[in-house]
């Protein structure tokens, strides 16, 4: 499970030869967010069979790459997406059916 972290995502595809200084140029120059804020930002290929998710961890820039061997990653066409639904993307599982627990009230006495 992903703990909590803002999920930037570039709604059209990406040339996928680009490694993590492309993809954080890219976040700097068409979503205008810093690269460097400690948010995920995902990526796809044309082929919606591959990701890649550019992100910094406070000492460095980090690159994850994921190819689906059957299927597609269900792209969503907003810009943001919860913990819950970027583990869900990663998965290969249909994001939107996805929802994060609700938070339940214990009862204060049995009965």
């Amino acid at each position: 499970m992903i703990g909590p972290v803002r999920v930037m995502v570039a709604t059209e595809p990406v040339d996928f030869r680009k490694g993590m200084e492309g993809l954080a140029m890219l976040v700097r120059e068409h979503i205008k967010a810093d690269p460097f804020s400690g948010a995920v930002c995902v990526f796809r290929a044309k082929r919606a069979d591959r990701i890649k998710l550019a992100f910094w961890d406070g000492t460095g820039l980090c690159l994850f790459a994921k190819r689906l061997e059957e299927g597609v990653f269900r792209w969503p066409k907003m810009m943001r997406l919860s913990a819950v639904e970027l583990s869900a993307l990663l998965e290969g599982l249909d994001w939107r059916r996805v929802y994060a627990a609700r938070e339940t009230v214990a009862p204060r006495q049995a009965g």
